[in-house]
């Protein structure tokens, strides 16, 4: 092969792998939409929308005080302040700096536009100028542009736009084009996504056996190269290579030296254990990682803290029923930072890390012996430690934790480990261990949350990821309890329900039903976009507990990509959601049928008496730093392989196959974002690239 089809290669294989990234419906505070209880008596967004009554108001106020006489003019300029109120509203006002005062507007030249219903195709910045451009507005929102830039007024006392701007293409270039990320821009109506025809379902999914251990949680090496950390739920730590797609070979990982071991501070029995491992973005230069685990204050002097059962919650640690004869809060769980630094000389290179741990992050007693959650991860975007932690346990969350503002359980909590906090700041905030408070965490707007949470209304979180295509996209399945496993869309200050509701279902707690009456028209749950009834994997309704994946982003299975993955842990059933329209956050979902490559490097065991390979328990899913994805199971450890190799049909396989990169063995560099125009020429490179090679 010559140097430019190599070439043309890759830049193919770099642009299969970037494809635009669409937001799902956000505030411009990084909120969900929320349906409100009261109509908005001006902007016309009833129903879920961005504005609370308060909102509304406001803008009206704004509307007011301008006193346009034209009632077109005014009609327009009314639909643009209202923007705010839109579900997509995050997207409409996205900027890299200061944050913007009007939404972008629709223009005839911006490509964003196809993203949108047919409504958007009209060039909506003209309509605004040719209508509004001799019409006096006072304090005139036009007044600076969107992109952080005045005009030069051309007459002073300026309240037309004619008096601000020079001509209808320096307005619209203004205020006119495409939003941040070219999914969304304004055009005088409540934005609706195209109604995209929903992909088929994909064949199947194929997989290959390529290691024999049992690990509860898997992180790509944050070098970039193609290696892995695994963890098991005693405590271990190994560092593991991958091999490549279709080679054929083994997972590389030395059972007998582990990267790091814990197994004498961790507390291992069935719901108890090491539950995750994070590593700092920058770990490549300072070496600094983190490990979540559980430990029993009676065997080990290191595990002491605060009990999640206190005055502040209203629970009394004494009242707690004796479980399995432990006393209360004597389990705990754990944050604890550890460094690779001195093990080699540069952090990458390390084979091992110091076993002492370097800073306590963070401990908390729990009330009961299961639902901690316990999956630690850092935001792609902000750098902040996020921290999964279920209800405590009990059935039907006995003293409502989870809605419980005050207590940390049920919650999904978001910490700063970059910083040091003060005696005074753990004292103001009444912080649970050695971490700071991200100054935009909600509560800043809600002074009854604690400083620490980022969602409420959890369950038992097991296993979250964000969507590496789409940052945006905070994924978390969410254990149920008697009917109903779930996956949220996990939002800033989002409440999910739990115990009031079980997916979108009403829960009755056994123990305090009126409580819990009192409660429903209390929150503004946010509802699951995937699941399943327990009665889909069992008709009893008896055990099912979800267990969450990730979106495939991947070359390997062309027909997978896009879709998000998820498996139930003790049936053996996965399934795959697909988001239609894009970016809208609604989903239809797929149970798919899976099976074991005939030549997956490791045989795979089979269910007796049929052809489905017996997996055993799926307690967790991983990502490489290919994006290929992986089961890790009971059994071993699974990678997604190409359909032809199970025998499932995928027409997209072949022109994928020439296109698939190399496994990476040095750091990525810095991802572009691109737009749709860019899937074309994609397209054109590899339609070039087939008439130079045939």
């Amino acid at each position: 092969m010559g140097s430019s089809q190599f070439l043309i290669i890759l830049l193919l294989s770099f642009l299969l792998n970037f494809c635009p990234c669409y937001s799902l419906p956000l505030c411009t505070d990084s909120r969900a939409p929320l349906p409100e209880k009261t109509s908005l008596t001006f902007c016309p967004y009833n129903g879920t929308s961005c504005c609370s009554p308060g909102d509304d108001k406001q803008l009206k106020t704004q509307f007011d005080a301008m006193n346009i006489a034209d009632s077109g003019c005014a009609s327009l300029v009314k639909s643009i302040l209202c923007a705010k109120c839109d579900q997509f509203s995050a997207d409409l006002f996205s900027t890299s700096s200061a944050p913007r005062q009007l939404p972008i507007l629709c223009n005839s030249t911006t490509s964003a536009i196809s993203t949108q219903s047919s409504q958007a195709t009209n060039d909506f910045c003209t309509k605004v100028w040719t209508t509004c451009q001799n019409v006096s507005i006072m304090s005139s929102p036009f007044a600076a542009s969107l992109k952080g830039q005045a005009p030069t007024p051309v007459k002073s006392n300026s309240t037309k736009l004619t008096d601000l701007w020079q001509s209808q293409n320096d307005f619209c270039n203004a205020f006119g084009g495409a939003s941040g990320d070219g999914s969304v821009c304004f055009a005088g109506e409540p934005v609706i996504l195209n109604t995209t025809r929903p992909l088929s379902p994909p064949g199947g999914l194929c997989l290959e056996k390529i290691g024999n251990g049992s690990y509860l949680d898997m992180a790509a090496h944050p070098d970039g190269s193609n290696r892995a950390f695994f963890t098991n739920q005693q405590g271990k730590i190994w560092l593991a290579t991958i091999p490549d797609v279709d080679s054929g070979k083994m997972l590389e990982l030395d059972e007998a030296n582990p990267f790091l071991d814990l197994t004498d501070e961790v507390h291992f029995d069935t719901q108890f254990g090491m539950m995750g491992i994070a590593f700092h973005p920058k770990f490549s230069q300072n070496g600094r990682f983190f490990a979540s685990f559980n430990c029993d204050k009676q065997s080990w002097a290191g595990c002491a803290g605060r009990c999640s059962c206190n005055s502040d919650v209203d629970c009394d640690p004494s009242k707690l029923p004796n479980d399995s004869g432990t006393r209360p809060c004597q389990f705990q769980t754990v944050i604890a930072e550890f460094t690779a630094n001195g093990t080699a000389s540069q952090p990458s290179e390390a084979k091992t890390a110091g076993p002492k741990e370097v800073r306590r992050i963070f401990t908390m007693g729990l009330p009961f012996t299961g639902h901690h959650g316990g999956q630690i991860l850092f935001g792609p975007s902000d750098g902040y430690l996020y921290f999964m932690m279920g209800d405590g346990g009990g059935t039907g969350d006995p003293y409502n934790f989870s809605q419980n503002k005050k207590s940390l359980l049920g919650k999904i909590m978001r910490l700063d480990v970059d910083s040091t906090p003060s005696a005074a700041e753990i004292t103001k905030l009444g912080l649970w261990g050695n971490y700071t408070i991200p100054k935009d965490n909600p509560y800043i707007e809600d002074k009854e949350l604690q400083p620490e949470i980022w969602t409420l209304g959890m369950r038992n979180p097991w296993r979250c990821s964000f969507d590496s295509a789409r940052p945006s996209y905070f994924m978390c399945a969410d254990t149920g309890q008697d009917h109903y496993e779930e996956v949220d869309i996990i939002t800033k200050g989002g409440n999910y329900g739990w115990r009031i509701y079980e997916g979108t279902r009403l829960f009755t707690p056994p123990k305090s039903p009126a409580e819990n009456t009192s409660m429903i028209s209390s929150i503004n749950p946010i509802f699951p976009v995937m699941g399943y009834n327990h009665s889909d994997v069992n008709k009893n309704e008896g055990s099912a507990s979800i267990t969450g994946g990730y979106f495939y982003r991947s070359t390997t299975d062309p027909c997978m990509s896009g879709r998000y993955l998820y498996a139930d842990l003790y049936a053996g059933a996965m399934w795959a959601g697909t988001e239609s329209p894009e970016g809208s956050g609604t989903f239809n979902t797929t149970e798919i049928p899976f099976n074991c490559a005939g030549n997956s490097p490791i045989n795979c065991a089979f269910v007796p008496g049929s052809t489905v390979p017996a997996l055993g328990y799926i307690f967790s899913y991983g990502e490489d730093n290919n994006k290929d994805v992986y089961l890790l199971a009971s059994s071993g450890v699974y990678r997604v392989a190409r359909p032809s190799r199970c025998k499932y049909t995928c027409s997209k396989e072949n022109a994928t196959d020439i296109a698939t990169p190399a496994p990476a063995t040095s750091p990525p560099s810095a991802a572009v974002a691109f737009t749709g125009s860019y899937k074309n020429l994609a397209v054109l490179l590899l339609s070039f690239w087939l008439m130079v090679v045939s």
